[in-house]
């Protein structure tokens, strides 16, 4: 794969929307190996109250993450930019092994090397307990439909 991933900083509105979506639809994917080469090879993670460097760190954490995280589905929205950083807003509905939802809301930044690769992400996230019927994020398999509302249009 390449070790390049346009758009590259400094970002323009529309180039940071772009990346914040590629992540979301990336994530919503679930495949670990896949997403972590969007990140430099020494990229510096902090995740709730986790840290860790580097691509196979990274691999990890994603494969650990969704062996209890089920039935994930993921929207970002971006919150703001500048230069090579992207901050942005998020929510996730998941389920755990006995079946209880929950909904996740969480805050990231974003810092890009001049190729574009993410090299440094820090993320705050709290989960709030769902009942079933109130989970918003309906699509099938895979990344959210162009025509599925953001957060925004959720209310959320």
């Amino acid at each position: 794969m390449s070790e390049e991933r346009p758009p590259f900083p400094p970002f323009t509105y529309e180039e940071a929307v772009q990346k914040v979506r590629a992540a979301e639809n990336a994530w919503n994917l679930r495949d670990p190996v896949k997403i972590s080469m969007a990140y430099s090879e020494d990229s510096r993670w902090r995740n709730r109250a986790e840290f860790f460097q580097g691509r196979e760190a990274i691999v990890e954490f994603l494969t650990r993450k969704w062996a209890r995280e089920l039935d994930y589905h993921l929207i970002k929205e971006i919150w703001t930019h500048q230069d090579n950083r992207i901050a942005v807003r998020f929510q996730y509905e998941y389920r755990d092994d006995s079946d209880n939802w929950f909904r996740a809301h969480g805050n990231e930044n974003w810092e890009f090397n001049e190729k574009g690769l993410m090299q440094r992400r820090e993320a705050s996230i709290n989960d709030v307990p769902i009942q079933k019927s109130d989970r918003k994020f309906l699509w099938g398999e895979g990344p959210r439909p162009d025509d599925y509302p953001g957060l925004t249009e959720l209310g959320l």
